[in-house]
């Protein structure tokens, strides 16, 4: 790997040189122009696409937005753009897209730009490479949002001199690789700013990239309000949601769960979500007598609906860039049971004010905390009853003001009007 991280590092400086590609420094005159998000996959399932899309909204109030996606592979976006803010496909992978020869024979080759670290790399080709670039160097100004650290790398080495750039970070900063973090801080000169979800990753990018002149910042994920009414508090289903992949932890949900069932028969429980790990979490919940018991239900537009018609929110997740399904299920007025595992949901949740916290990964801990819920009433009511003014602190308006503030302060300290 260590080599395949050289090599990279040797051609994207290449193609710089080739390219004659000026090299960004925070002292360039910033040119007034739109915010520009730059994501992997806009029609993707996932919080980070969400996430995005409702920031974006935000700032559109403010600013002219536009979404670049590198590429697609859905016929339809699984989240609707939000008013105001218009979409470029850089490559188009829908089977109802024409494509010419050039564009087939590029779509072959594994990409060379994107770092060999990133978890998604297979996803990218040569030609998602060629519009990328062609795409930041046609960029004429304004702000670049871009959204992993592949794209923060690309952004960073490619992108004009007079575009700031902001690398907006979902995950957390110990899940990022060390070849990675070395290749952000080589190219800090190229990064005005980077936000993050988490004071802890606040602190940890700021001695990263702090003495190197980039401006990090804590920007939590706004919360979407959600369709449906408020939990009445009198249901018998536990929820979860989540993509169905190590990561998220159901494994050690559906565990927690089976001394759950045994104490309380008339109790279920629900997980929404799509992934790979679906085979074996069916396995699992039979393995474990639990089905009809354990429900694996696919992801869903209506999580609102669903929230409101639940007894107790569970967050198993082994690691989080932030956890923002805590704060949807806080604004329903769902009292929460979570890992406290890194990071994100020990900064949200207040232990027994708005919800629990239990050691991450302890399984017979999550288990006796749903059993605390279930058993005790007038606290999970408590609970729940102190969640939605929890949930407020995360509204879109604050967040997007946040932002706003910093978009202005980078462009000021380019020395340059907005």
């Amino acid at each position: 790997m260590q080599q395949r991280v050289i090599a990279h590092r040797v051609i994207s400086r290449a193609f710089q040189l080739a390219l004659r590609t000026p090299v960004r420094r925070h002292s360039a005159p910033a040119v007034p122009g739109p915010v520009r998000f730059l994501v992997m996959d806009l029609h993707e399932k996932g919080g980070s696409v969400r996430s995005n899309l409702l920031l974006a909204g935000g700032l559109a109030r403010e600013h002219p937005v536009e979404v670049l996606s590198l590429f697609v592979a859905d016929e339809e976006s699984f989240y609707a753009v939000p008013p105001g803010v218009t979409t470029r496909v850089l490559d188009d992978r829908r089977t109802s897209t024409r494509k010419g020869r050039l564009q087939r024979l590029a779509s072959r080759v594994p990409s060379i730009l994107l770092h060999p670290e990133d978890r998604s790399r297979d996803s990218f080709t040569l030609w998602t490479d060629i519009q990328a670039i062609r795409a930041l160097r046609q960029l004429d100004g304004g702000w670049l949002v871009t959204t992993r650290p592949a794209l923060h790398l690309v952004a960073a080495r490619f992108a004009p001199p007079g575009v700031v750039v902001i690398a907006r970070e979902h995950d957390n900063f110990t899940k990022i690789r060390a070849a990675v973090r070395q290749d952000l801080r080589d190219l800090a000169h190229g990064l005005d700013g980077l936000s993050v979800l988490t004071l802890a990753d606040e602190h940890d990018y700021q001695d990263l990239l702090g003495p190197y002149g980039v401006d990090v910042f804590q920007a939590p994920n706004a919360l979407d309000p959600l369709p449906g009414d408020p939990a009445r508090g009198r249901s018998t289903v536990v929820l979860a949601a989540g993509r169905l992949t190590v990561q998220k932890g159901f494994d050690l949900l559906i565990d927690a769960f089976a001394p759950v069932a045994q104490r309380h028969p008339d109790w279920r429980l629900r997980i929404f979500g799509d992934g790979p790990r679906r085979p074996e979490l069916e396995a699992q919940v039979s393995a474990l007598g639990l089905d009809g018991v354990v429900q694996l239900l696919p992801a869903t537009r209506q999580i609102g609906q669903e929230m409101a018609q639940a007894g107790i929110f569970v967050l198993s997740s082994r690691f989080e860039g932030f956890g923002r399904v805590v704060l949807e299920s806080l604004s329903k007025a769902l009292p929460v049971v979570s890992f406290d595992c890194p990071r994100g949901p020990g900064e949200i949740i207040s232990p027994g004010r708005d919800g629990l916290l239990v050691p991450a990964e302890d399984v017979e801990a999550l288990s006796a905390a749903i059993l605390e819920l279930i058993e005790d009433e007038p606290l999970r009511r408590r609970l729940g009853d102190a969640g939605p003014a929890k949930a407020a602190q995360y509204d879109l308006p604050t967040i997007s003001a946040r932002w706003v503030r910093e978009l202005a302060s980078l462009v000021d300290r380019r020395g340059a009007p907005r």
